[in-house]
């Protein structure tokens, strides 16, 4: 029997190829973002680059590049977690004595380092690779890499430097040549006596020049490994097996193979990771999004096939007969969708690493991880999301008794069942308690975020459990209307009266579209508002000193030196690492954070203190924005545990809690103490207060800039600049709207364009009785538009209530920013897909002659 079902099944396929189309389209179009986000988790997982600087080395010992934290569960239980580092972990002790005596070592060489900023002699900066700036070694550990020496000679005293080819190239200069070298202090000239290249000729990921060893010392630098050559015949995992237990401390990580790479370049396992969390972000919301549509265009097909199904069971096919040919078909469509949508995910997943590399998310270099797991993840996830989706949709169809199946494909069913309808006011009810909830928890950011993510899923849902009711609520809105509008206009509103659960299918997916994507837009429109409103609000500073890769320390301090300056401090930005809770649960979440000088603080930046005293920071103090506290769950007078972007845990007293963290960081710390624990040593800007009655402000700085090279003067903080990781998360979730309105598309042309071939008899016979073509294809249009106002003005009311409570949590106005062009291109593209749905199959319809149409097999 499995097999006869097998058979009529695969029978089924092939003569309704067109019912199937659309289940078809989503799933294709589900497999090739399910292995896009596949491909994209499994490279940040395995995220590297091959080793440069240690290509030669057997081993590479670096300070551990995470930090291991307790969580608790919400049943009380614990457990640890990792989290990468930001920032590069220096080594406080040499490990040097305990490698040299492990067996098979042959050679230990430190390796320190110093970014720096180079300039021509005539003030010219020279950037790095990729924008990145380079830096500094010392020539004593060329034997650890692949460099060799294409020109000129070795560095020799503290004012030599050697170049890679491609730096020299940027700066058009060559041995004999001067360039000058900015780290923590003013430029420092030095003298050009060589170049170095990769063997096989390429340019390095990163740029890289060296000096030696004393000259080295001169720019303050940072030791960050130890390179460590084996003697003959000493395998790497018998080298690594041997110095891990000669160091016996789990601060320290061996790195050998591929492992040298990522010790090598960590701004590619640090995009790695966060490329590991926006991958399963987006999968997870295309699953989501995925489930609701088969579940919507499966229901519509099992719909359409009531009559074929009651007839089924009135000879006989048992429920479980009609669940397997069900599954049977749903799997196959699956498979095939499946196995056809992994070629587009690879097309699009290299799409998505240019976007992500354009956005700053990931390095320009960034290589994907190709394996079959994705593609076979993709496969099987569809093929089960296609199972469920069916056998969920079934579950009416297949249990009603024979009799009862005849009378509903003849007739179409009046009203909601008891059981949906006291569902769908219990969600209601919920969703209404959580909004009420939000209202009263304002200072709560993660609360608040939390309610407005579960409100829109909640609401859709309960629109989709009570779809007729409200289809019946909106045509006794619309219809008045509608039968002014003459004969069409009364036929269409009579239509939609009689067929209210066909309205409702249509509109589902309308309001699906129109709410998740008004959410998700205007949320990241409301934020990047707020976020734009507290930079200029405040920026007490007058002036602003930046540079692109950075500005040296002492900087801040001439300008504070001047007398036409009332205040100035450096801002430095990094990101801490901590426990936070979040309904109940604990998680490790990564924080943006900042230092300035505590003297400065009121003069040159206002973060708006809503508790506590911001002029009481100190190295032992921090304050922290809104967000921070609702999500650590501090106050003023508490002590937080943090680890710094290096590691280094850090235990402050909390001194105030600020609202302007959205503008700024999340955490504000003293200048000097964050400083001395980012890898670079730079500022990100300086912020200037000008003395009261001062005339010549800007003249002045001007000059003190102009000893630093690419040093800028601004009246103010470009806002694009302090929004700009905001704007790449924005851009994040608009490729979400994306997936949402392309499922919409299919989901609303499937159901429409299927729903309005199947009243091919009807059309004919309104023909055979007098009414014009023209008359039907107004009908028509004026069912369109019922859909349409129908579905959007729903969808929009929906998603104004968790917006509100985003609003909210975002400290700005209660209600949100949303631009006329986003909601009108939101809204357009619906509408335009409902009407072609519905028009384009019409006028298919309407040039079969009507004796023809009646009579056509169904």
């Amino acid at each position: 029997m499995t097999r006869v079902m097998s058979a009529l099944a695969l029978r089924t396929l092939k003569a309704r190829k067109g019912g199937f189309a659309g289940t078809f389209v989503a799933l294709l179009l589900g497999a090739a973002v399910l292995s896009a986000c596949g491909i994209l988790l499994e490279s940040g997982i395995r995220a590297g680059s091959p080793a440069e600087r240690y290509a030669a080395a057997d081993a590479v010992i670096t300070g551990r590049q995470e930090t291991t934290l307790t969580l608790k569960d919400l049943d009380g239980s614990t457990m640890k977690e990792s989290q990468p580092l930001p920032e590069r972990v220096p080594l406080q002790a040499s490990p040097a004595d305990r490698v040299r005596r492990a067996d098979g070592v042959r050679t230990v060489i430190e390796d320190d380092a110093a970014t720096v900023r180079p300039a021509t002699i005539d003030g010219r900066p020279v950037p790095g690779h990729d924008g990145i700036p380079p830096e500094a070694h010392g020539w004593s550990t060329l034997p650890l890499g692949d460099f060799r020496l294409t020109a000129g000679h070795a560095p020799r005293t503290v004012h030599d430097v050697v170049l890679d080819t491609a730096l020299a190239a940027r700066a058009a200069i060559g041995p004999g040549d001067g360039i000058r070298l900015m780290s923590t202090s003013t430029p420092r000239t030095y003298t050009v006596t060589g170049l170095v290249a990769l063997k096989d000729g390429r340019a390095p990921r990163r740029s890289v020049l060296f000096l030696t060893d004393p000259g080295l010392r001169r720019l303050a630098p940072s030791t960050y490994a130890f390179g460590v050559l084996a003697t003959a015949g000493t395998s790497p995992g018998q080298l690594a097996d041997t110095l891990r237990a000669a160091l016996d401390d789990d601060r320290l990580a061996v790195h050998t193979g591929d492992g040298r790479g990522r010790a090598e370049f960590l701004d590619v396992v640090v995009s790695g990771s966060d490329l590991v969390v926006l991958a399963a972000a987006v999968g997870g919301n295309v699953l989501l999004i995925a489930v609701f549509v088969l579940y919507a265009t499966t229901s519509l097909s099992i719909r359409h096939r009531r009559r074929e199904i009651a007839l089924l069971r009135a000879i006989g096919t048992t429920p479980a007969q009609l669940r397997r040919m069900l599954a049977a078909e749903a799997a196959a469509t699956g498979l095939v969708a499946g196995v056809l949508g992994c070629p587009l995910g690879l097309v699009l997943v290299h799409w998505l690493r240019d976007r992500f590399a354009g956005h700053g998310i990931v390095p320009p270099d960034f290589a994907l991880a190709l394996s079959p797991l994705p593609f076979l993840g993709a496969v099987l996830v569809t093929t089960l999301t296609a199972l469920v989706a069916s056998l969920i949709s079934a579950l009416r169809a297949t249990r009603v008794r024979p009799t009862e199946a005849l009378g509903e494909a003849a007739v179409e069913p009046s009203g909601l069942s008891r059981g949906r309808r006291i569902t769908g006011l219990a969600l209601l009810a919920v969703a209404a308690g959580a909004f009420v909830t939000g209202l009263g928890r304002q200072a709560d950011f993660f609360t608040l975020v939390g309610l407005a993510n579960s409100l829109v899923l909640l609401l859709v849902i309960a629109t989709a459990v009570l779809g007729p009711l409200l289809a019946r609520t909106a045509v006794r809105l619309l219809a008045p209307p509608l039968t002014r509008t003459g004969v069409t206009g009364y036929l269409a509103a009579a239509n939609t009266r009689a067929n209210a659960g066909r309205l409702a299918g249509a509109i589902t997916p309308l309001v699906l579209a129109v709410s998740f994507a008004s959410t998700v837009v205007f949320t990241q429109t409301t934020a990047l508002r707020e976020s734009a409103d507290q930079v200029r609000a405040g920026l007490v500073a007058d002036h602003v000193l930046t540079a692109p890769d950075g500005l040296s320390p002492d900087l801040a301090a001439k300008v504070r030196e001047l007398r036409q300056v009332e205040a100035a401090t450096g801002l430095v930005e990094s990101k801490v690492v901590a426990v936070g809770e979040m309904m109940g649960a604990q998680d490790a979440v990564t924080l943006g954070a900042q230092g300035v000088d505590p003297t400065a603080l009121g003069t040159t930046l206002d973060l708006h203190a809503r508790d506590g005293d911001l002029r009481r920071l100190s190295p032992a103090t921090l304050a922290l924005s809104t967000t921070a506290a609702s999500w650590l769950g501090l106050g003023v007078g508490d002590t937080a545990r943090l680890h710094l972007g290096d590691g280094t845990p850090f235990h402050g007293k909390v001194i105030a809690v600020y609202t302007r963290g959205l503008g700024f960081a999340d955490i504000t710390l003293d200048h000097d103490l964050l400083l001395a624990h980012t890898t670079r040593k730079t500022d990100a800007s300086v912020l200037v207060r000008s003395a009261p009655g001062a005339q010549d402000t800007t003249r002045v700085l001007s000059r003190v800039a102009a000893a630093y090279p690419g040093t800028v003067l601004r009246d103010g903080l470009a806002t694009d600049d302090q929004v700009a990781r905001q704007r790449a998360n924005a851009w994040v979730n608009y490729l979400v709207v994306g997936v949402i309105i392309a499922y919409t598309a299919i989901t609303v042309v499937n159901s429409l364009a299927m729903t309005t071939a199947a009243r091919r008899r009807e059309f004919a016979l309104l023909r055979l009785s007098g009414t014009a073509r023209r008359q039907v294809a107004g009908m028509m249009r004026r069912e369109s538009a019922v859909v349409v106002l129908s579905g959007v003005g729903l969808g929009t009311l929906l998603s104004a209530f968790p917006l509100i409570l985003v609003a909210l949590a975002l400290g700005g106005p209660p209600w949100p920013a949303v631009p006329a062009a986003g909601y009108a291109a939101i809204a357009g593209v619906t509408a335009a897909l409902a009407v072609a749905g519905t028009m384009v199959p019409v006028r298919i319809l309407l040039r079969v002659r009507p004796v023809e149409a009646i009579g056509a097999r169904e």
